[in-house]
């Protein structure tokens, strides 16, 4: 029997309970942000968007570089958007930070509404990792 079967079962596990618990977080973070979309239902909550609007946008930079994905919307007592949780791009594990609506613009590309940064990919990468509940 190879000597290291053991830890490479006992890895293979934590990986699975690593996977597992970071999607029951993302079905979490979604159906969260499905019910907070639905009750707000066609009322704009930022930049003339509303919340399902938001939650379909991509993050871009300047240059077009997908940033990441809006998967929440923070708003305010009054309904307003404050702050969007985004998954960002080609995180592994996945990795979600806030940032800020404001200095966000709305971008069309084709059929799709986005929202464009002034960040870069570093800019994203500093943020401290977001406090999931």
């Amino acid at each position: 029997m190879n000597k290291f079967a053991p830890f490479l079962f006992g890895s293979a596990l934590l990986l699975s309970a690593c996977n597992d618990q970071e999607e029951q977080v993302e079905d979490r973070i979604e159906e969260q942000a499905e019910q907070s979309a639905q009750e707000s239902g066609d009322t704009p909550v930022a930049l003339g968007l509303t919340e399902r609007q938001l939650l379909d946008a991509e993050i871009l930079a300047a240059d077009g570089t997908e940033l990441g994905d809006v998967e929440a919307v923070t708003k305010d007592a009054d309904g307003n958007a404050t702050e969007l949780l985004i998954e960002v791009e080609d995180s592994d594990p996945d990795r979600y930070v806030t940032i800020p609506i404001d200095g966000l613009t709305v971008t069309t590309r084709g059929n799709d509404t986005d929202l464009s940064s002034e960040m870069t990919m570093e800019d994203i990468g500093s943020l401290p990792d977001a406090q999931i509940q």
